[in-house]
């Protein structure tokens, strides 16, 4: 469609969320003369969610500023199968506890990004276990798994990618597009929910859902996908050098939440704005025209909202004072990251290589001797080049720490414990 008459719409065509709608119209329609709810669903593979899973959070976010109603869906039971979507093999199977564990880390997260409450479009977070593991086999074999025809699942990218490489795709896995689409057409039952968003590795999930829903004699539902976000020199977000760029703060500093986003490259600064930050469109744009040493400055703007509203505006502001202090001032700052090492290591000394590696600035000693070789590592802002240093507690500074840097943006303090 060339406008859209709903804010919901608008704002996210305009933004750059908008990769598929399964019914551009007929969505633009409901959402112009009722409140929708509208739902994402996040399966407990791990204690936090990652900057991939944000694109959709902040579609949930917007959805309720234009007055609608958003739900955070939690796979307590799509987790307990595991989604084979694009991947080679098959998803390590979680306990009952590890996924509860998952869904409490998870909550944190939203708690920040979604207002919760009883209102028409208060935000509700509801979980898949309440009607998925209470479900009769053979009943839901009749009544929902003769819906679903395995010649069309087969057609899926998702599943033919995993067949043409000759990997093996279990019965266990295969049911999970099945569930998946109960869930839509159970929420709709239950709340009304009219439409399913994700990324677009979901949209042959989703559509089964929508088909469902059809079949089983709900409302007409609909799907809404968002495009696999690269960065622009074709890398896929939502990876750092010490691996996945986590939202919860016990996996991922707001330190360095914030620095990933105050490294990213020129091209993207503006693109990013409008989908990580909730600025207005208006002052993306002034952000997005300035050029050379000028762009840093909106590197740091989308560094502190995009922190801001994972971490809070406080951390946010926090992470951006140190990193001022201590790349503009030149001074130590308490609130960089930091490891603790034994006392009793440091006055028998360890081995650089090996500090490096467990502060988290190399995957792997060989690593660690390219970045001394190549002049990058420095102990307390002086450079070193021998590889073989061992440090102790003569490099302790008045501070009580030790400051491992590499580059000149990544800093850990090393606390003797």
């Amino acid at each position: 469609m060339s406008e859209f008459k709903s804010d919901f719409l608008r704002t996210l065509k305009e933004r750059g969320f908008i990769h598929q709608v399964s019914d551009e119209s007929g969505l633009d329609e409901l959402f112009a003369k009722e409140t929708v709810t509208a739902y994402v669903g996040y399966d407990a593979t791990a204690t936090s969610l990652h900057i991939g899973n944000l694109i959709s959070a902040t579609m949930l976010y917007w959805l309720q500023e234009t007055g609608h109603r958003p739900i955070a869906l939690m796979g307590g039971g799509t987790s307990m199968v595991g989604d084979p979507s694009f991947r080679d093999d098959q998803r390590k199977l979680l306990s009952v506890e590890q996924i509860e564990t998952n869904i409490a880390g998870i909550k944190k997260i939203f708690s920040r990004i979604l207002r919760f409450g009883e209102g028409p479009n208060d935000a509700l977070m509801v979980n898949n276990a309440d009607w998925l593991l209470k479900l009769n086999y053979v009943e839901f074999l009749r009544d929902v798994g003769r819906h679903f025809s395995v010649n069309r699942m087969l057609s899926f990218d998702s599943v033919k990618l995993r067949l043409d490489r000759e990997q093996s795709l279990s019965f266990l896995e295969f049911n999970y597009m099945i569930m998946q689409g109960y869930d839509f057409v159970e929420l709709n039952r239950r709340y009304g929910c009219r439409l399913q968003m994700g990324g677009s590795d979901q949209w042959g999930n989703i559509i089964n859902g929508v088909d469902l829903g059809h079949r089983m004699g709900t409302p007409q539902l609909y799907a809404l996908t968002t495009p696999l976000l690269t960065t622009s020199s074709g890398a896929k977000m939502g990876k750092s050098a010490n691996g996945a760029v986590w939202l919860n703060e016990a996996n991922f500093s707001p330190y360095d939440f914030w620095q990933y986003w105050r490294n990213t490259e020129d091209a993207d600064v503006g693109r990013f704005l409008k989908i990580f930050t909730r600025l207005p469109l208006s002052e993306i744009g002034k952000l997005a025209a300035l050029s050379g040493s000028e762009i840093n400055e909106a590197k740091k703007i989308l560094a502190t909202e995009a922190t801001a509203i994972v971490h809070g505006r406080e951390a946010a502001q926090q992470a951006a004072d140190t990193a001022r202090t201590t790349f503009e001032e030149g001074a130590l700052a308490d609130s960089l990251p930091s490891i603790e090492v034994p006392q009793s290591e440091l006055e028998a000394g360890i081995g650089l290589l090996s500090l490096i590696v467990r502060a988290g600035l190399a995957a792997s000693n060989g690593e660690a001797r390219r970045h001394v070789h190549g002049g990058a590592v420095r102990i307390n802002d002086a450079a070193v080049s021998d590889e073989r240093l061992t440090i102790g507690t003569g490099e302790v500074t008045g501070d009580g720490v030790i400051k491992l840097s590499l580059g000149k943006k990544k800093h850990i303090l090393v606390r003797p414990a």
